[in-house]
């Protein structure tokens, strides 16, 4: 038993950390500040997130830390200088040299103040970087874009080369990773034990500005803003919890060994802030929170539990209400904190299962993307020309997979490991990846012929670096994918096209190869390239209809020995993860009725379920809105 107890101790400490955002400002009350970190005890949370406004002075936050060592709490510390434009999300970059030095003063001073208080889990760098593509006309940037290109001199010399650049999406990439990098060298002056920590947003976005590798050099690990209501503008509501898998897996890989967060997960109502203002409800809560654990979170804090008093949020996203009692919401984050704790054999160390799929994108396609918008910015028949085309074909193949119970990760070029000796069973999609660097060439071509499998589609490959359309200049891939693009026809809207053998769904473009042909298979060293071009994945997506999706890519993709989905209603999606040795899976049901879910081998048992799910051999009878995992 002695052994036993050691072990149920370690696991505990291995389960995902559970909290929230606690808002502190002028004119709360002692008790009051103190009443909070009591609700999250007695939810129990073990972690917050406390916003360290610069005006506010050190002492105000001083109430909070205290409160947090009386309950038990870890605090991440978000940096917050003093914001000249006194936005809600703050400024992204300095406006002057003079303000940098102003940063730095604020830094010292409030690391120095609060670095050997016990509770302090470690410091937010900055609050979600990312400008959306917008290089800022302030003198501190336009003074750094000077100088980077004066460190990047032009040496290219074919003419074609002249026409077009990367130039101002490279360099704000770079300026992103630079000033992150500046912050963090700032706080290792005064504080050299504590995490380092950052939360990127509107990931969908703002992908293109994130370069995860190099962050990876000065963080101890990485985080993400999960606001369905700012961020998941490409999805439906029915579909949110698709999105923040997709979410998941895009920071997963992008924090490689690192640890990753869902440092911030919407936990209570818009009113007049977002986008797309609404209240999830408990349901939509316990989904999120089971896909990020699924997913692999080391954890994950709502914003906020408290509703803040004054300014563009003012009485909203708490998941308190203004009586300062738990809402259904809470109390559903409490159930799902439950849960792990009383299963930490199931729930502590979970890791996702990866399978041999790889969907990659290249920041670039997303350059050029943003380069050529025009007109017919709001017309759905035009969805593929519009920025987010490129995203949404990837995530048009990413929800096929979750509908199939089948396993694949999202990562960006550069993260994937292109030095294995051997590719044989592993499969790379770039969908609708408009723009492939050159450098990349060899290394695609060297992923074939050691034995991988590389399906393109869409208008992947119609540009190099330099905007050149690649087809009219020479296709670099033409001996990997044994033909060419003879041509590229866009029809507004969707229609219907036999290719390969199926009838697919297919939005805007219809590709014809040299042969005349709209799909090939080639053979090229050990491995094999595919080649579909036409967007046909973002055909699906708006369709809703994946079926004739999975039948033309399936025959070249491994199944390995993930659980796959036999039969199951369209909002059936699953989540495979191990643990302490076994397989489980994650199934949500986001349809509207009852589902009997056909899977293709027999679980083991139920582990958890929201509303009474069962399974009767291969059957799971689940309902709407239900959360279920099974063993295997």
């Amino acid at each position: 038993m002695w052994w036993s107890g050691k072990l149920l101790l370690a696991l505990s400490l291995a389960l995902p950390r559970i909290g929230t955002q606690v808002f502190i400002e002028p004119g709360q009350s002692d008790a009051e500040i103190d009443g909070w970190f009591a609700r999250m005890e007695e939810c129990g949370m073990d972690i917050c997130r406390i916003r360290m406004f610069e005006e506010y002075g050190p002492e105000l936050f001083d109430k909070a830390f205290d409160a947090a060592e009386r309950h038990g709490i870890k605090i991440f510390a978000t940096l917050f200088p003093a914001d000249p434009d006194r936005s809600i999300g703050g400024f992204k970059f300095p406006f002057t040299e003079r303000h940098e030095r102003e940063i730095a003063d604020y830094i010292r001073r409030f690391v120095l103040h609060f670095k050997d208080r016990e509770c302090l889990q470690g410091w937010v760098l900055l609050n979600e970087p990312g400008t959306e593509g917008v290089i800022p006309d302030r003198p501190y940037t336009q003074d750094a874009f000077r100088r980077w290109k004066e460190s990047h001199p032009d040496t290219r010399s074919d003419a074609y080369a002249k026409l077009s650049d990367f130039d101002r999406e490279a360099f704000l990439t770079d300026h992103t990773t630079g000033f992150l990098a500046w912050i963090a060298e700032q706080i290792r002056k005064y504080d050299t034990v504590h995490d380092l920590h950052v939360n990127n947003h509107q990931i969908f976005d703002n992908i293109a500005e994130y370069d995860f590798p190099a962050w990876r050099g000065f963080l101890t690990s990485l985080g993400a803003s999960a606001h369905p209501s700012w961020h998941f503008s490409y999805f439906s509501r029915n579909a949110y919890s698709d999105a923040m898998a997709a979410n998941c897996a895009i920071v997963r890989s992008g924090a490689g060994p690192l640890p990753f967060w869902i440092t911030e997960l919407q936990g209570g109502n818009n009113t007049y802030s977002a986008r797309n203002a609404f209240c999830p409800t408990a349901d939509e809560i316990r989904q999120w929170m089971w896909t990020g654990i699924a997913s692999g979170i080391e954890g994950l804090m709502f914003w906020t539990l408290n509703p803040r008093a004054v300014g563009g949020e003012a009485g909203e996203w708490g998941l308190l209400n203004f009586r300062n009692l738990p809402s259904d919401r809470m109390e559903a984050a409490s159930e799902v904190i439950r849960t792990m704790k009383a299963r930490p054999e199931v729930f502590s160390g979970v890791k996702p299962a990866g399978g041999s799929i790889t969907l990659m994108y290249f920041r670039e396609s997303l350059w050029a993307e943003a380069k050529v918008q025009l007109g017919d910015l709001h017309d759905a028949a035009y969805e593929g020309r519009h920025c987010g085309g490129v995203v949404k074909s990837l995530l048009g193949f990413y929800e096929m997979f979750l509908r199939k119970g089948m396993d694949a990760t999202i990562c960006e070029a550069r993260e994937f490991d292109w030095q294995s000796a051997g590719f044989s069973g592993r499969t790379i999609i770039l969908a609708n990846q408009i723009c492939i660097p050159s450098s990349f060439e060899e290394p695609l071509r060297n992923f074939v012929a050691k034995g991988g499998t590389l399906i393109a589609e869409g208008l992947t490959g119609w540009y190099d670096e330099n905007m050149k359309c690649t087809f009219q200049t020479g296709f670099g891939l033409r001996d990997v994918f044994g033909t060419s693009l003879l041509e590229c026809k866009c029809t507004p809207g969707d229609f219907k096209a036999d290719i390969g053998s199926t009838v697919q769904n297919v939005h805007l473009w219809y590709g014809i190869l040299e042969d005349g042909q709209p799909f090939s298979r080639h053979s090229f060293g050990r491995g094999k390239a595919v080649w579909i071009p036409s967007c046909i994945a973002l055909g699906a997506r708006r369709s809703g209809d994946y079926r004739s999706l999975f039948k033309l890519v399936s025959k070249d993709i491994p199944y390995g020995e993930d659980p796959v989905i036999k039969k199951a209603g369209t909002g059936i999606t699953m989540l495979n993860f191990t643990s302490g040795g076994h397989r489980y899976s994650l199934v949500l049901n986001k349809g509207d009725r009852r589902e009997r879910v056909a899977l293709t081998s027999r679980p083991e048992s139920v582990v958890y379920a929201s509303k009474g799910a069962r399974l009767s051999g291969r059957r799971l009878r689940t309902r709407p809105e239900e959360c279920v995992i099974i063993r295997w």
